[in-house]
């Protein structure tokens, strides 16, 4: 079950966060993506900016959605892409 948080995200379809990478704080942009995955779709937030993994698990788990980056991929503590397909 998503957040009321995650769903005025996916809503609006993109969301600015406070990311530290390489010792600053910088606003970075996420957008909402939608990853096909055999015969079914799941929603992330998506950046193209290489952050840390321990960054991208930290907005995973405060927003509640997957974040991907273009070094990698988290999903909320205990949940997996099947918690966030859409029809």
């Amino acid at each position: 079950m998503l957040s009321e948080t995650a769903r005025q995200i996916i809503e609006k379809g993109e969301i600015t966060v406070k990311v530290k990478r390489a010792g600053m704080t910088q606003n970075i942009e996420f957008r909402i993506k939608r990853i096909r995955a055999g015969n079914v779709e799941f929603i992330e937030l998506f950046s193209g900016r290489v952050i840390d993994m321990n960054e991208i698990s930290r907005i995973s788990n405060e927003f509640g959605l997957p974040v991907e980056a273009s070094n990698g991929r988290a999903f909320p503590n205990g949940k997996s892409a099947r918690d966030f397909i859409v029809s």
